[in-house]
């Protein structure tokens, strides 16, 4: 019994964010979340979501010891094509009336390289959440040239089956292999 209890606490102190770490908010009007799907063979789209919430709890000093959770609007799905917007909103993909919000929460951060991360995560997405990876290049952490107040900028990439997540109209022709660009700006939030 004690060592169940040794486990549980060493696991939640392995998932609590480090003291060092301050809250952090994105810059909504310089992060991006891109996504793009192969279509019928022809060409690859580019499709991103215009409405993204979230925060860092960023130890500057350990960027291990960091986490980050994300909040998307299903709604504000994008492919520059009003009539294919409104069929991706639909329950053939995102099907916003029932599933108005997409959620990522990390589990893990590593380091693997100077400027390199492996972001672990878990993605919520019609109602299931399952384990997502995605590489992080850490662009730069620190003052802000026109504000002078620290800032942070990072881009992650990575893969997703979609179908995984109960995602499969037309998944072979449209494509169920999906390539994800998220380009990240944040500042720490003053409280």
């Amino acid at each position: 019994m004690f060592r169940s209890l040794f486990l549980a606490a060493f696991t939640l102190g392995l998932a609590a964010p480090s003291p060092a770490a301050e809250r952090w908010a994105f810059d909504k009007a310089h992060t991006q979340v891109l996504f793009t799907v192969d279509h019928l063979g022809f060409t690859e789209l580019t499709g991103q979501f215009r409405v993204i919430d979230g925060e860092l709890m960023l130890d500057r000093e350990d960027l291990t010891r960091s986490s980050v959770r994300a909040t998307i609007r299903a709604d504000s799905v994008d492919m520059n094509h009003d009539r294919l917007n409104a069929h991706l909103r639909n329950p053939d993909f995102f099907d916003v009336e029932n599933h108005p919000e997409l959620g990522f929460v990390s589990t893990a951060v590593e380091r693997v390289g100077e400027d390199a991360l492996k972001l672990h995560g878990e993605l919520t997405m019609l109602g299931r959440t399952l384990p997502v990876v995605l590489d992080v290049k850490i662009n730069q952490i620190g003052s802000h040239p026109l504000r002078g107040t620290p800032y942070a900028g990072f881009t992650a990439t990575g893969r997703l089956d979609r179908t995984a997540w109960g995602m499969g109209y037309l998944a072979g022709p449209i494509g169920a292999d999906i390539g994800i660009r998220i380009n990240l700006e944040a500042a720490p939030v003053q409280e």
